[in-house]
C-alpha cells in the first residue's frame, strides 16, 4: 500500500507521520493556554494568570527566531516560535483589557515610555507590552546581523533561548515550596505541559536537531515531573483536607 501511495502521489507514510508530527510541535506549544484563555474571557478575571509567563515565552521565542538566521533549524520549530509569541501577545491583550475594565477607581496609566522598573512588564495598555518587544527584537536583531559569523555567540542564542523556555518552571516549583502546597494550581496543566513538552524533546532527538534542543527539553521535562512530584507529596495539604481533618 505504501508503495501505490508513493507512486501515485509521490507520497510515503513516513511523510504522513512527519507532517503529522510537525502539525503537532506547532500547535502542541499553544494548546495549553486555550483552556486559560477561555477561563479569563469567562470569569472576567485574569488575576490568577501571570503576565511574566508571557515574558518569558516571548523572549525565548524571539532569540529562537533569531538563532535561525544564524543556524538553521528545521522550518516547524520556526513556525512553532512564531505561533507562540502571536499567542502570548493575544493573552496579553486578554488580560491588559479585563484588567481595566475590573478597575473600580481609575489608577494612573502605566507605560513604557515611562521608564520605571517598579512596574516593569506591569504596564496599563498593551502597546507598551508590544512597544518592549520591538526594542528587545531590533536590538537583538542588531547585535546578531553584527556576530553571525561569530559561532560561539549563534550558539549562545540558541542556548538561552530554549534554556529561558526550560525554566519556565521554576517559578512554579519556588512557589510550592513556599506554600508547602499546590492548590490553586492546575494540575492539568501541568500534565499538558508534561505530555507536550515530553513530546517536543522527542521530536528534537528524532529530527536531530541542534543539541541545545534537546538538552533543555531534558531540563523542561525534568521540571515538569518536579512539580507533579509536588503535587503528590503536598496532596493532603488542601483546604478541603485541613477542613476533612478538623471534622468542618
Amino acid at each position: 500500500m505504501d508503495w501505490i501511495i508513493s507512486d501515485e502521489l509521490g507520497l510515503t507514510v513516513g511523510h504522513v507521520v512527519g507532517w503529522t508530527a510537525a502539525g503537532a510541535m506547532i500547535i502542541g506549544g499553544v494548546a495549553p493556554y486555550i483552556p486559560q484563555y477561555r477561563h479569563i474571557r469567562k470569569t472576567q478575571d485574569a488575576e490568577g494568570f501571570s503576565l511574566y509567563v508571557c515574558l518569558t515565552l516571548l523572549i525565548a521565542n524571539t532569540l529562537r527566531i533569531l538563532f535561525w538566521f544564524g543556524k538553521r533549524y528545521e522550518l516547524p520549530l520556526l513556525i512553532q516560535s512564531i505561533v507562540m509569541n502571536i499567542t502570548m501577545f493575544v493573552m496579553i491583550h486578554l488580560c491588559v483589557t479585563v484588567r481595566k475594565k475590573n478597575q473600580i477607581i481609575r489608577a494612573r496609566e502605566r507605560i513604557f515610555t515611562d521608564m520605571d522598573r517598579k512596574y516593569f512588564w506591569a504596564w496599563t495598555d498593551f502597546q507598551s507590552y508590544v512597544d518592549c518587544m520591538l526594542v528587545f527584537s531590533v536590538l537583538g536583531a542588531a547585535v546578531t546581523y553584527l556576530l553571525i559569523e561569530f559561532s560561539p555567540f549563534v550558539e549562545l542564542i540558541g542556548f538561552l533561548a530554549v534554556f529561558t523556555e526550560a525554566m519556565l518552571g521554576a517559578p512554579q516549583i519556588a512557589k510550592n515550596l513556599q506554600n508547602k502546597s499546590t492548590e490553586g494550581m492546575s494540575v492539568s496543566m501541568v500534565i499538558m505541559w508534561t505530555c507536550g513538552d515530553v513530546f517536543k524533546t522527542a521530536y528534537f532527538v528524532i529530527r536531530e536537531a541542534p543539541t541545545q534542543f534537546w538538552v533543555c527539553g531534558s531540563l523542561q521535562v525534568t521540571l515538569d515531573i518536579v512539580i507533579l512530584f509536588q503535587v503528590w507529596i503536598y496532596r493532603h495539604n488542601t483546604s478541603a483536607a485541613r477542613r476533612l481533618r478538623r471534622g468542618d
